[in-house]
């Protein structure tokens, strides 16, 4: 390895630490202090750890509402990845499968969906006309509408690879449609699908604006919205604070660290075989 490409190397991972690891040990160290201490905002370890305590602290603060938001958000993740994992798939397979003007046109819409800036206002109406505004039912279909154009193009770019010799056999020896996308290729899809969901759900559970908009009421909290509220609350407890800030962090934390290799290879399967 070369002088030059090992220089590189060091100073990118000291880059990297400075930017992500020191602020995470910042948030890790304020989290276990006293109050009177993590009113300093010094980056030391805490002189009397006092992690356990504020932890449960933050978790009863509102009636537990921590473990509420939880909830709402696992809810809205799940159903939304759900969602957007079989009706991205089937969107992306029958756009590559079919070059029709009706999916040049259905094309046309969902680069649009990534372009376009969402209407606030608008969907607010629409939410209120179907039953849905202050739902976790009309939150997951938000965020599958959001989601999905991203999710299309990925699963379309990666099905061009998919030989059409496969749908073929399939529908030589009886396979219907559902059978052919069901049994066949989708089974083929996991690399990217894992890509999807890891990338999606990260998204999803981090959200903070469209439940601001969409979710609003003391029973629909989900975890980003927890953190907004206890930042009046926690004004004068900055340990209570950035408890609530490393629980909250943790999960997707966790999930990048243990799929990241999957993530990388989905995208650059996609990216290539596209």
């Amino acid at each position: 390895m070369r002088p030059r490409q090992v220089i590189l190397g060091i100073v990118s991972m000291a880059v990297a630490f400075v930017i992500f690891v020191i602020p995470f040990l910042l948030v890790i160290f304020t989290a276990g202090k006293t109050a009177a201490d993590a009113s300093q905002i010094d980056f030391t370890p805490p002189v009397r750890w006092q992690f356990w305590q504020n932890l449960v602290d933050v978790v009863q603060t509102r009636d537990y509402q921590l473990l509420l938001a939880y909830w709402n958000s696992t809810v809205i993740t799940v159903g939304a990845i759900a969602g957007l994992v079989i009706f991205g798939a089937m969107v992306g397979y029958v756009m590559q499968r079919r070059d029709t003007r009706l999916t040049r046109a259905l094309y046309f819409v969902v680069l649009s969906g990534l372009m376009i800036p969402p209407a606030v206002v608008p969907t607010i109406w629409l939410l209120q006309e179907i039953n849905l505004f202050k739902t976790l039912h009309g939150m997951i279909l938000i965020q599958i509408a959001y989601g999905l154009g991203f999710t299309v193009l990925l699963y379309r770019s990666f099905i061009a690879a998919i030989p059409r010799d496969l749908d073929e056999a399939a529908i030589i020896d009886g396979g219907t449609p559902l059978q052919i996308f069901f049994r066949v290729i989708l089974p083929l899809l996991k690399p990217v699908t894992v890509t999807i969901i890891v990338v999606q759900a990260i998204a999803i559970f981090n959200d903070f604006t469209h439940p601001l908009y969409y979710l609003p009421g003391a029973e629909n909290v989900t975890v980003q919205i927890t953190l907004y509220n206890f930042q009046s609350q926690f004004v004068s407890q900055l340990n209570l604070l950035f408890m609530n800030i490393l629980l909250i962090t943790i999960p997707p934390l966790l999930v990048f660290v243990f799929f990241n290799r999957q993530i990388v290879a989905g995208m650059t399967a996609g990216g290539v075989k596209g």
